[in-house]
């Protein structure tokens, strides 16, 4: 008989614990009270990014500093510094505003473009404490988390740029470089998409400086200062071989563009009706003898309408009679009771053969949205907005001599979907008209024709940016200035503009750059705050 072997179960002893490795966890390099110094300085150098300045480079050390200003901060902080930073660059890059309602309007303004980038800067600083616990590893760190921030950052102004009210898109950091060597980007990746590299490329810069060895830790990576170097320039240089797109060369169209430097504001006092329509007539009688295809005067140029006119009409006809040309001119038009900021193509003999409704017109300057809710804040202020100026629904297209022109007016330069619109829709050439007397001697022009600049670059286009008291300028599908008028001073000039046919990446892809690099921005915090940390 076999014996059972039997095996005594084992004993339970002490269970081990095994340690669990610390999570990275990134601490502010700044002291709060010095975050808000550097955010204050920030916001400033940002601003000399732009015209009238124009210091492109500034907007770099800009990025840099209020990033590190909100790295390692708790949400609540990094509002507070992201208040700072958005005040300190706002209030100043927009001051323009006092000029035409006075100072409310410019603080309203400025502090809701602040609360927004403050909403931002928190879910930076999210993400700067989050991402490198649930990606500790340097690849996570320096691989994923600069695009994170860059996403972020984009996604914040494309909000900010469409909502409330059509939203406000002045100001974002990739208009300061209208000028630099990323300006051939923007025909690929459009506004935000520029954003989103000059964020990402400042990011990284920062990753791989804190990521670097400790001189104390032992067995240091002495070659990661070279290795990081190398990766930077790497990016750098990437981003800078990339060509501007190039469209087809379609001809020529002769323009003659004239800027009457007449009393033009909303609140100018004129001597009488029609001054302003005078004053460009005297400004095109020294091209009247000129050979052009068309002339272009800017929004609101003739005061009196001249589709009730018969006077203003008269004038119009005289004009494109002597000129053997068609004229496109802004005024304001009213229709089935509505009121609208009207580009008018006038042919001699004929009147007003098409037209185009402003799409975008300003809220709080050209008209009052929800004025029911608003009047009782500021009565005074809002009953200074009499006229209420619908926003137009015609297509923003105009052929002239069998070229398709695409027109915007004004604040239309800032609409990323107008424009786009324009040249899907077969505009070989872009008119820009606008007013910008109510800013008087600021920055606004320049800044607005950085934008126009911009546009030129993003479409393949070239683009006539016309004002009433300037800067006019004629610019070329590159960027290049082919011709321009000095701001207050009547005149006109005549120029063979370049045509183009064919899209560029960033009027082919819309929007959907803007949406790639903010849904992984706004999906990677996501992800890590459904995760437990």
């Amino acid at each position: 008989m076999s014996a059972e072997t039997r095996t005594a179960p084992p004993v339970a002893g002490p269970r081990v614990r095994r340690p669990v490795p610390a999570r990275p966890v990134v601490r502010p390099p700044l002291p709060l009270w010095g975050a808000l110094l550097v955010a204050l300085l920030a916001g400033l150098l940002l601003d000399g990014a732009f015209p009238d300045a124009g210091v492109w480079p500034l907007a770099f050390p800009a990025v840099a500093l209020v990033l590190v200003a909100l790295r390692g901060r708790r949400p609540g902080a990094a509002l507070l510094v992201g208040l700072v930073f958005g005040l300190a660059f706002y209030l100043v890059h927009i001051e323009w505003a006092t000029l035409f309602l006075g100072e409310v309007p410019w603080l309203a303004l400025s502090t809701l473009q602040a609360l927004f980038v403050a909403l931002g800067s928190a879910l930076i600083a999210l993400a700067y404490a989050r991402l490198p616990r649930l990606w500790p590893s340097l690849l996570g760190r320096v691989g994923l988390l600069p695009v994170v921030i860059a996403g972020l950052w984009t996604a914040r102004e494309a909000i900010s740029a469409v909502w409330p009210y059509g939203g406000f898109s002045w100001g974002r950091v990739a208009m300061s470089q209208s000028e630099s060597p990323l300006a051939p980007l923007f025909s690929w990746l459009g506004i935000s998409g520029v954003s989103f590299v000059m964020v990402w490329l400042t990011a990284l810069a920062l990753e791989l400086w804190f990521s670097r060895p400790r001189r104390s830790a032992p067995g240091g990576d002495r070659s990661w200062p070279r290795r990081a170097l190398l990766l930077m320039a790497t990016a750098v240089a990437a981003v800078l071989a990339v060509p501007a797109w190039s469209t087809a060369d379609a001809g020529t169209l002769r323009v003659g563009a004239v800027q009457g430097n007449t009393p033009s504001g909303y609140f100018d006092t004129r001597d009488y009706q029609g001054q302003i329509l005078d004053g460009h007539v005297a400004a095109t009688l020294p091209i009247a003898g000129e050979d052009v295809d068309v002339l272009l005067w800017p929004e609101a140029a003739s005061d009196l309408n001249p589709l009730e006119s018969g006077p203003a009409a008269r004038i119009l006809d005289d004009v494109t009679d002597a000129a053997d040309a068609p004229l496109i001119t802004g005024t304001i038009t009213e229709r089935d009771g509505r009121i609208f900021n009207t580009s008018l193509l006038w042919e001699n003999g004929e009147g007003a053969v098409d037209l185009y409704d402003k799409r975008h017109p300003v809220p709080f300057g050209e008209y009052v949205p929800d004025r029911a809710f608003w009047e009782p804040f500021a009565p005074s202020l809002i009953g200074l907005i009499q006229r209420e100026y619908t926003p137009g629904t015609t297509d923003p297209i105009v052929e002239v001599g069998g070229v398709r022109v695409g027109l915007d007016i004004c604040f239309d330069i800032v609409d990323d979907a107008l424009i786009a619109e324009s040249v899907r829709d077969g505009a070989q050439v872009l008119f820009a008209q606008t007013n910008n007397a109510d800013f008087g001697q600021t920055d606004e022009n320049l800044q607005q024709l950085a934008i126009a600049r911009i546009r030129a670059l993003e479409t393949g286009r070239a683009l006539v940016n016309v004002s009433t008291v300037g800067t006019s300028a004629v610019l070329a599908p590159d960027g290049s200035t082919l011709d321009t008028i000095p701001a207050f001073e009547a005149g006109a000039m005549v120029t063979d503009v370049p045509l183009r046919d064919g899209l560029t990446p960033a009027v082919l892809l819309g929007k959907g750059v803007e949406l790639l690099v903010s849904g992984l921005g706004l999906g990677a915090l996501l992800l890590t705050l459904r995760r437990r940390s």
